[in-house]
């Protein structure tokens, strides 16, 4: 994964304000994506990845604090850009989105043509002014999706869809203005197992084929194995690990990473959990996070954030084992 990045996340961190106190949802968050590349984001509910999903498409959060931090979209920073400016440029046209509900991401009262060529009007790119050709483009992405009889499709309404069809129609909505961009927020979720796949091969195939690089946040390392050319775990709000996701899961080097791959079932049929509760964003422990329920924790775990550490090319692990291993080797 050589040259600049297309997304680069630089030592993010975002609270929020709420009626206990401010929640720390995320702290110095890192990744990068090139152009191309899908980057699986991956971690427990409530670790920060469709927060920070949301950040790179300028949703943030109700009383959302920005402590520090960039979001470099084309070495742009996003987060110095107003909302109108996101919108106008950027939200839906270079950078698409994908919703983890596609029963809810449809508006139920209006037919498909209105609700997909609506989205082209609002940010049509220069070749797409006219109606007749947004049609043509919308009829095109619909083929392309695996929908059937697309010039029936567009005069019919959400509710006569499955949960598959309905994601392969925003699937169609995301890439309509030639994003280079795509977000999935967890889009295969909503799904059964076996549409899934079908999902996941799409997306592999259609970034190929259009050279879109991709976020796809997820819980599932499954799935990020079967789709992602690279993966971000996080924890409680902070990068613990990236790198290349086949060498992650073979070779995990954070102990969150490898406890996450153990809560797999192996064959015998063993499943082993996690000890204790992910901490709450109004009071995380200082230091690693992680450290109340590692088994490799000492005492300095919780007084020092570890930095992230360069482990190889391209391969980064935020922990003290992986301090003290840079030091044996330097």
């Amino acid at each position: 994964m050589s040259g600049d990045p297309l997304l680069e996340v630089k030592s993010l961190r975002l609270s929020v304000r709420t009626d206990e106190g401010l929640a720390q949802i995320l702290d110095h968050v890192e990744l990068q994506l090139p152009r191309g590349h899908i980057l699986g984001v991956v971690g427990e509910s409530g670790c920060g990845k469709s927060t920070l999903a949301r950040a790179v498409l300028g949703i943030m959060p109700n009383r959302a604090v920005l402590e520090s931090g960039e979001i470099r979209f084309e070495g742009e920073d996003l987060l110095k850009l107003p909302d109108r400016e996101m919108t106008r440029r950027l939200r839906g046209r270079r950078i698409g989105f994908i919703p983890q509900d596609p029963y809810l991401a449809l508006n139920p009262v209006f037919k498909i043509g209105a609700q997909l060529l609506s989205m082209l009007r609002w940010h049509a790119p220069p070749d797409l002014r006219s109606e007749s050709d947004r049609r043509r483009r919308v009829l095109s992405l619909l083929r392309r999706v695996q929908i059937p009889e697309p010039e029936l499709v567009l005069e019919r309404y959400p509710h006569q869809f499955s949960g598959g069809q309905r994601q392969r129609l925003m699937i169609a909505g995301a890439l309509a203005c030639s994003p280079a961009l795509v977000v999935a927020d967890e889009p295969t979720t909503a799904l059964d197992v076996t549409t899934q796949l079908q999902i996941l091969t799409l997306l592999r195939s259609l970034t190929e084929e259009f050279g879109i690089a991709m976020l796809f946040v997820t819980h599932d390392l499954g799935v990020v194995a079967e789709l992602c050319d690279a993966v971000t775990v996080m924890y409680a709000g902070q990068t613990v690990e990236t790198g290349r996701t086949n060498e992650v899961l073979a070779d995990p080097q954070h102990p969150y990473t490898q406890a996450l791959l153990a809560c797999h079932p192996d064959r015998s049929g063993a499943l082993l959990g996690i000890q204790g509760l992910v901490p709450s964003p109004l009071a995380p422990p200082s230091g690693c996070r992680f450290s109340p329920r590692c088994s490799y924790a000492q005492a300095q775990c919780s007084r020092r954030t570890p930095r992230l550490v360069r482990e190889a090319p391209g391969r980064f692990v935020s922990c003290r084992l992986a301090d003290e291993r840079q030091r044996e080797r330097t």
